[in-house]
């Protein structure tokens, strides 16, 4: 799989670089209840670059490693990042 790739399907399903499995879900089925072709959308070839851009994305979360490394786990929980950074002051923290 190229990055072109993984690019034009994220544009295709209309998501950003920090999406989420379940946003993806979400997304999906939001654009096939859009347009599919049993819901009334005449625009066959939209609902199959979704389903193609879908199973792009579903192929690289697949294979996708997952970083466990701390930092990578303050990047996504902001709270936990500000406790931790702030738990020690005198004025934000417990003591």
């Amino acid at each position: 799989m190229e990055y072109a790739a993984l690019k034009s399907a994220l544009q295709v399903m209309g998501l950003d670089e920090r999406a989420s499995r379940k946003e993806l879900r979400q997304r999906y089925r939001e654009l096939a209840r859009r347009h599919h072709p049993d819901a009334g959308a005449r625009d066959q070839d939209r609902m199959r670059q979704i389903n193609e851009a879908y199973a792009v994305l579903q192929s690289y979360l697949r294979n996708y490693r997952y970083s466990f490394a701390e930092e990578e786990f303050y990047e996504q929980q902001p709270e936990a990042r500000l406790r931790h950074q702030f738990a020690d002051d005198p004025l934000w923290g417990s003591r």
